[in-house]
């Protein structure tokens, strides 16, 4: 069976492109491949995406994608990135527990585009995920 969550490489960007143009959620959990914590929490995040077959979910090993994660800053893992179409509404560190993940996107689905965009200008830091964590914009960059 194939797992409901891409794995990002090099081959198969055009994918999350095509995603990214949609109107649907793309979250994104960018980790390293030498990461215990991220090695244990990717089963559970696949079990997300297996919950959430309206949205897409990929895993991005931040060392094997490192042209394509460029500035963003990822401080700690498991870091998750939620965007919709050109708004980034989440990008943070988070527990590596499956059900925080899931409220926290159960949570961001609930907004309308209205309260979504005047989230991602609400603030300096939501503004530099807009600049700097849109994952559009970094595809647009590295295609």
């Amino acid at each position: 069976m194939q797992s409901p969550c891409l794995t990002l490489e090099n081959h198969n960007r055009g994918q999350l492109a095509e995603w990214l143009d949609g109107d649907t959620w793309v979250i994104a959990c960018l980790c390293a491949a030498w990461c215990d914590t991220c090695r244990s929490y990717r089963g559970g995040f696949e079990q997300l995406a297996a919950q959430h077959p309206d949205k897409h979910f990929v895993w991005i090993d931040i060392e094997d994608q490192a042209d394509f994660i460029g500035d963003i800053d990822v401080e700690n893992f498991p870091t998750l990135l939620m965007q919709r179409g050109d708004i980034v509404a989440f990008f943070g560190t988070v527990l590596p527990d499956p059900k925080l993940a899931d409220r926290l996107i159960l949570a961001q689905a609930e907004q309308s585009d209205s309260e979504l965009r005047r989230q991602a200008a609400s603030s300096p830091e939501r503004a530099e995920w807009q600049r700097v964590c849109n994952l559009r914009t970094r595809l647009k960059e590295t295609l």
